[in-house]
């Protein structure tokens, strides 16, 4: 297989591009095999790029474990990916897991539109929203110190959420148009060093509380910037922006 690795603000993945269909019918063990650390080529995810009649391409996206979703970060590595394969110029339209979405890339620079956010609801003080996969916002206190693995674990694990499963993040403000998130991913089972839909479901519950239109976010693996527009208790017009970048290309044997 001819892969190639991209990143997202420290948010790493194999990418595919299975125009052609010729990895459609890829394996759960052989997606775990290739997003193996130790073993494989080493990602959070992996993503095929697929034809889709209407849109530009398919973002076609697995977890480290095999399991499907949709993974912002990981979108827009995709944008970056198809406009490197000249898929489109500019502006593109694509298709995921959760919908249709459009993006733009300018000077490595990744744009998305996600999908509006029409409810939140809380869990005692924290909230709870979807933003393309369902996330738990949690704000803390000296958040660079705080086990992001075994409080995001326990939230992830306890009976409300064990049998879906959600993404656990944990916010803290730095000023007043600024926050820092660290996130636990489901489908990783540990802490990436950014997740797209979580960044984007932690600026949103700082939108709500403040009259801002943008937030700029702070994650381990760099910065991104979420706008919104907000209306009452949801959300529209959302885009989220940051670095996509190629990493390296290779080829890899393939059970």
């Amino acid at each position: 297989m001819e892969f190639y690795k991209y990143q997202g603000t420290g948010n790493d993945f194999v990418m595919i591009d299975n125009r052609s269909g010729e990895w459609d019918n890829l394996s759960i063990a052989s997606i775990q095999k290739l997003c193996d650390r130790r073993f494989g080529i080493g990602a959070d995810g992996l993503i095929k790029i697929n034809k889709a009649e209407g849109f530009d391409f398919e973002v076609d996206y697995y977890n480290s474990d095999g399991s499907k979703s949709f993974c912002g970060n990981g979108a827009r590595c995709s944008v970056a990916f198809a406009f490197f394969l000249d898929i489109f110029e500019g502006k593109c339209r694509f298709t995921a897991i959760d919908g249709a979405h459009e993006a733009e890339i300018h000077n490595g620079i990744v744009k998305l539109k996600m999908n509006d956010v029409e409810t939140i609801s809380f869990d005692g003080n924290d909230t709870i929203m979807n933003t393309g996969s369902p996330h738990y916002v949690k704000y803390v206190e000296d958040l660079v110190n705080y086990n992001v693995f075994a409080e995001g674990s326990d939230i992830r694990y306890s009976d409300d959420y064990k049998e879906k499963g959600i993404n656990v993040n944990f916010v803290e403000k730095i000023n007043e148009d600024e926050i820092f998130v660290r996130t636990y991913e489901r489908g990783v089972e540990d802490e990436t060093y950014s997740c797209g839909t979580g960044v984007t479901a932690s600026a949103l519950t700082f939108l709500q509380n403040n009259n801002l239109i943008s937030v700029n976010v702070k994650t381990l693996g760099g910065n991104l910037k979420v706008y919104a527009e907000k209306d009452e208790n949801s959300f529209r017009n959302i885009w989220l922006e940051g670095p996509a970048k190629q990493v390296f290309k290779g080829r890899i044997d393939v059970l």
